[in-house]
C-alpha cells in the first residue's frame, strides 16, 4: 500500500470552512464520500477525508481507497507522450498520418449535414498538436454531440474487448466531425495518443507508463484494473437519484459497467479514461507537475516541456466547449485545460490555473500564480462539472490567498 506520509508543521492556513463545505455535500447525500489534498509551494498543507467508500457497508474513505479516475487518465497519457517528444519521436506539427498511416485517407462530415454518410475532403491534415488539444476533428461517440457519433457507437470504437490498435483501425472508416482546426471538441484523442505511445515506444501502453512514470514516482496502485487482493479497496460509484435534478439529495449505486469494469484485466488500455488510482499515487503525479517535471529527485519531464503542456495550443479565439455545458474563459494545452479568467468567488491568482478531472468527480488543479495545487476525489457519476468541485476550489483559494 502506498502512503502519503506527511507532517504539517505550523500550518498558518484555516481550512475549516472548506472541510465544513464538503461535509455538507456528504450530509445532503450529494456525495457518498470524498478525499482531498491541498498543496502550497508543493508542500502538503491539508489532507482530509469525508464519508464512505461504500455506503451500504459504511466502509470509510481511507488513504488507500482506490478511485476510478476516468479522464484524469488523459493527463498521464499526455505526460507519457511528452516523454517520447523529449526522446525525439515526433514534433507537434507532424501530421497524424505520418505516425498512423491507417488515418491517411480520412474524410470529414459535410458541413451542415446531419447524415454521417455525406462527407467531403480534408482542407488540411490533422496534426499531433491538434490531437493533444482536442481540435483535430475527432469526436467521442458517447455524448451524441455530432452526427458521426452514431458511427462511433455502431463500430464500438470504445469497446473494452478491443485494443488501442483496433480503435485506430475503426476510426479510419469514420469521418471526422469537422475540419481539423475548426473547433474544440472533446474526443477520443487521448486514446489515439495512447496508441501512438505504443507505436513510438514499441511497448504496450501500460508497460510504458509503468516504466517511465508509475515506477519512478512510486505509484503502486495506479493501473487499468484492480487486482483481487485490492478489490476491497475500490470505492463504489454512485449516481444521483434524479438525473434531471442533480442537486436533489440522494444517491443510487451505479452499475460498474463503464470501461468494461475494473475487477479483471481487459484488452482496452484506454488513455482517455481507463485508469484507477489512489489519492496517494495521484498526489505524487501532481507534485511532479508542480515541480516542473520533477518530484523526490526523480525527473520525468524537462521544465520547458511541462511549461509547454500548460501553454495554450488552440488557435486565437477558440475555447473549450464540453457536451451539454460550457467551460467559460478556458483554453487548452497538451492534455490540460487552462483558465484565462477566474470563476465567481475565485481570486485573480486563479488565472493560468491548469486542470482536468474525471467523469466521477476526481478533480486536480494547479495554480502557478498562487503557488497552489489541490486534488479532490469523489465517486459520483456525473461529477466533472459539479458544484462540490467549484465550492472546494473557492474555499481552498480563500484559505490560501487571504
Amino acid at each position: 500500500m502506498a502512503t502519503i506520509n506527511f507532517t504539517i508543521i505550523d500550518n498558518p492556513f484555516d481550512f475549516t470552512p472548506m472541510h465544513k463545505a464538503i461535509q455538507k455535500f456528504v450530509d445532503d447525500e450529494l456525495l457518498a464520500g470524498a478525499s482531498a489534498i491541498v498543496l502550497k509551494d508543493n508542500k502538503i498543507v491539508d489532507y482530509k477525508t469525508w464519508g464512505y467508500a461504500d455506503t451500504a457497508s459504511q466502509k470509510l474513505i481511507e488513504e488507500d481507497t482506490i478511485f476510478r479516475i476516468y479522464s484524469n487518465t488523459k493527463i498521464i497519457t499526455s505526460v507519457a507522450a511528452m516523454c517520447l517528444y523529449e526522446d525525439g519521436k515526433f514534433e507537434l506539427d507532424d501530421p497524424i498520418e505520418k505516425h498512423l498511416p491507417q488515418l491517411s485517407n480520412l474524410k470529414v462530415l459535410k458541413s451542415g449535414s446531419t447524415d454521417p454518410s455525406e462527407t467531403e475532403g480534408l482542407q488540411s491534415k490533422p496534426t499531433l498538436r491538434q490531437l493533444v488539444s482536442h481540435h483535430a476533428g475527432f469526436s467521442y461517440g458517447i455524448f451524441e454531440e455530432s452526427p458521426v457519433d452514431v458511427l462511433y457507437m455502431e463500430k464500438k470504437v470504445l469497446d473494452p474487448g478491443s485494443t488501442l490498435e483496433d480503435l485506430v483501425n475503426k476510426l479510419a472508416y469514420i469521418p471526422l466531425a469537422y475540419q481539423p482546426g475548426a473547433r474544440w471538441q472533446y474526443s477520443v484523442s487521448a486514446d489515439i495518443l495512447a496508441r501512438l505511445v505504443e507505436v513510438w515506444s514499441g511497448q504496450s501502453f501500460i508497460e510504458f507508463i509503468k516504466e517511465r512514470i508509475f515506477t519512478p514516482l512510486g505509484m503502486v496502485d495506479t493501473d487499468f484494473y484492480v487486482p483481487e487482493d485490492k478489490h476491497h479497496r475500490l470505492a463504489t460509484n454512485y449516481v444521483p437519484v434524479d438525473d434531471m435534478d442533480p442537486m436533489k439529495p440522494g444517491l443510487n449505486t451505479a452499475p460498474d459497467t463503464m470501461m468494461g469494469g475494473y475487477l479483471e484485466p481487459k484488452p482496452f488500455l484506454s488513455g482517455g479514461g481507463g485508469l484507477v488510482s489512489t489519492m496517494s499515487d495521484y498526489t505524487k503525479f501532481i507534485r511532479m507537475l508542480v515541480g516542473e517535471g520533477e518530484f523526490n529527485a526523480v525527473r520525468i519531464l524537462k521544465p520547458e516541456t511541462v511549461a509547454m503542456m500548460h501553454s495554450n495550443q488552440l488557435p486565437d479565439g477558440m475555447g473549450v466547449q464540453l457536451p451539454n455545458w460550457y467551460m467559460p474563459n478556458t483554453v487548452f494545452g497538451v492534455g490540460l485545460a487552462i483558465k484565462t479568467q477566474p470563476l465567481d468567488g475565485e481570486p485573480t491568482e486563479a488565472i493560468d490555473e491548469f486542470h482536468w478531472g474525471g467523469l466521477a468527480g476526481t478533480h486536480t488543479w494547479i495554480s502557478p500564480r498562487a503557488g497552489v495545487a489541490a486534488l479532490i476525489f469523489v465517486q459520483r457519476l456525473p461529477g466533472f462539472w459539479h458544484e462540490f468541485s467549484h465550492e472546494f476550489k473557492r474555499q481552498v483559494y480563500k484559505a490560501l490567498t487571504q
